[in-house]
Parts: structure tokens; sequence; C-alpha cells
């Protein structure tokens, strides 16, 4: 049977990445993409090079628009891969850190996150063995952050930091409530990715980026749970 994977915020940068990855290797690739057309342009480059996907209109701070993109899987999903993500923080400082912002970064990041993970949650309970993959990040790291040897201790992003140690928090938890079920949760750094997400200039390619999300995808037998790692290993939480 084919592995099918759905993508939030796949028609560019890493989410790209991953859908034509995942679909060389086989996946039959749901593209989640808050604008359609944009969606159907990327799933045009990915059948161009042989890729099965779909286009998915899905708004992850819609509730509705993510109820619709589940009638849109009319069958299995195996794979649900949390990537869309936003940063408006602007390396403003915490104590000047406007509240809407931070609203921003949460709904996206974490409200977002949370919603498309228990809307599509029954599909992946219905799989041999679902997984859930949240696309996280060192900075929301509270061992790193506190450590003023790094660079994420510096860094001036609080609200998009805060919104990634939540999705943090709501991996470990997912994961515990599903242990002894088939369905695993881990959430992953891809690091600073050379997209424009991250404004370009990142030290790590975007191949290099997805990497560790890839061999969770496509590892044959997942024994992983509640982790927090990258391409390197495990990330401190």
């Amino acid at each position: 049977m084919t592995i099918k994977t759905l993508i939030t915020g796949a028609d560019r940068g890493m989410g790209y990445e991953l859908a034509l990855e995942l679909g060389l290797k086989g996946q039959y690739i749901y593209v989640g993409s808050r604008n359609l057309a944009r969606g159907q342009a990327a799933v045009a480059r990915l059948e161009a090079v042989g890729v099965q996907a779909q286009a998915v209109q899905l708004d992850v701070t819609d509730h509705e628009s993510i109820v619709a993109a589940k009638a849109n899987i009319t069958d299995n999903l195996d794979i649900l891969i949390n990537n869309a993500g936003i940063a408006v923080d602007h390396e403003t400082k915490p104590s000047e850190l406007s509240l809407d912002a931070i609203r921003q970064d949460f709904n996206v990041n974490y409200f977002g996150l949370i919603d498309v993970t228990q809307v599509f949650l029954p599909l992946l309970k219905a799989a041999p063995a679902g997984r859930i993959i949240n696309i996280s990040s060192a900075v929301g790291s509270l061992t790193l952050a506190s450590d003023a040897s790094t660079s994420i201790h510096k860094l001036q992003a609080s609200g998009y930091q805060a919104s990634k140690s939540a999705v943090n928090m709501f991996t470990v938890k997912l994961a515990a409530e599903l242990e002894g079920t088939p369905v695993t949760v881990n959430a992953v750094n891809p690091g600073w990715v050379d997209t424009s997400f991250g404004g370009g200039g990142g030290n790590r390619t975007v191949q290099v980026g997805v990497a560790r999300t890839v061999e969770l995808a496509t590892s044959d037998v997942l024994t992983d749970s509640g982790t927090f790692s990258d391409i390197d290993g495990i990330v401190p939480w």
C-alpha cells in the first residue's frame, strides 16, 4: 500500500523539499497550502519529476479550512508533517514585542498545529503505523536559550521561540497519550535553513534541514516517539 503523507505549508521552502524527497521515495503527497493556486503550481512541478501529489487548500488558522481539507482526503493517511510556520518578531526585544505579533506566532505555529493534528488524528490512528512529525526549532529550547554561550541565548524572537517551546510540550504530551498505540509523535529541529522563511543566509541547505524529517517519515520501523532531534542527534528540550 502506498504511504500517504500530508505536509502543511508544502508549496515552498522546506515543505516543498519534503514533498519532493518523500514523493521521489514513492509516497503520495498531499500538498497543504493556504493558497490553493500556489499549491497547484507546486503539484505541477512535483508531477513533472514523477511525484504523485494532490493540492489541498489548508489554512492552519482556519478550522473550517482544516475540516474541508480532511474531507478531500478520502481514504488513508499515514503521515502528518506539521511544517507550516510564521515568525513576525523582527528581532524586537521581549519588553517591546506586541501582543499582536505574539498571537500571530502562536496562531500558526502552535494553535494551528494542534487544530490540524486533532482533526487528522482519527485517520492516523486508523493507519497501520501513523506518524506525526512537528517541525519545531532549537530556538525553542529552554536549555539552549538559558546558555549564555549560545546564539540562541542572544536571539530576540521571544514570540516565535515561545511558540516552538509550546510545540515541544505538545509533542511530549501527545506522544505520552498515544503510547501503546501504533502512532508516533516527534519534533524535529531543521536548524537555520537557507530559505525565504529564515530571511536567507541560513547555515544549512534545505536538503540538510529536511534530512531528519525524511528519516522519520521513511524508517521501516519507527520506535522513536516523544523525541526532539535533528540530523546530528537529540536536541535538548
